[in-house]
């Protein structure tokens, strides 16, 4: 599933491409032909991101809401047009570059009172400069839950994903099976702050990158982490243990990151 750092990124590029100009919109799959033709021909004010969902707004109250799920994928073109590849769900096309979003979990159209709703059950985001980091706070101080899984509950705190989740605990030296009440306001902090300084990473190279001073990648595989599907802890070199948090992957050094009663 595409982390924050994609979303924004996307949000971004889109919004520069397609930003106070008309769109053609269209559905070469065939399943959202409906939800085109409401869209077609109409104004595109912005294209924004909440956490792991975008929003292309247009002029008549109206927005496109898409969530990439585990298997959506998008594809940024220049005109003329190419032939879609695969089962291409939406095709916006703009003045010079058009946009394919194959395989989304949602794509919809949205009022504007359904987008506020949306935006109201999604947690504070930590790439957006409106996000207010109170609102996770007190979510993850008021819950037993572990912080592992608060930090991704998208309506907690919005953008964290699998991999920077392992990634951000890690450099702070907290365990992941840590309940969010024995978080202090100091380690919350400190979790929220290294979260948006990643993620700016990401979007700035489109790429996870977790590493301080990484350099440049020589291969295909252009994220650079610390423990995530690590053997050996880069710090103590101790072995990586991998256990599930909610279905999902989650990796810890139990050396580095030490249980404790109390958060200081």
């Amino acid at each position: 599933m595409p982390e924050g750092h994609t979303i924004h990124r996307a949000a971004r590029d889109h919004c520069r491409i397609f930003a106070k100009s008309t769109l053609e919109v269209e559905s070469p799959q065939g399943r959202f032909s409906e939800g085109a033709a409401i869209l077609d021909g109409q104004f595109c004010l912005n294209v924004e991101a909440f956490g792991k969902h975008l929003l292309y707004r247009f002029n008549n109250h109206l927005a496109l809401h898409v969530h990439l799920g585990l298997f959506g994928r998008i594809r940024k073109h220049k005109l003329p047009l190419q032939k879609p590849r695969g089962a291409v769900r939406v095709r916006l096309i703009g003045k010079t570059h058009a946009v394919d979003i194959n395989g989304p979990t949602i794509c919809r159209v949205l009022d504007s009172n359904a987008v506020t709703a949306l935006i109201n059950r999604i947690g504070p985001d930590v790439l957006r400069s409106d996000s207010n980091p109170e609102l996770a706070f007190g979510k993850i101080t008021k819950s037993k839950a572990p912080i592992g899984q608060l930090i991704m509950n998208q309506s907690v705190m919005a953008g964290v994903g699998n991999i920077y989740r392992s990634e951000i605990l890690w450099r702070q030296s907290v365990h992941p099976e840590t309940p969010g009440s024995e978080i202090s306001r100091e380690t919350f902090d400190q979790l929220w702050d290294d979260a948006k300084a990643l993620l700016k990473i990401g979007v700035k190279h489109n790429a996870i990158i977790t590493v301080d001073d990484a350099q440049p990648s020589k291969t295909k595989y252009r994220e650079r982490v610390n423990i995530f599907a690590k053997k050996r802890c880069p710090s103590c070199k101790t072995k990586i243990r991998c256990f599930e948090i909610s279905g999902r992957r989650a990796f810890v050094c139990d050396i580095c990151q030490v249980k404790k009663t109390r958060y200081q």
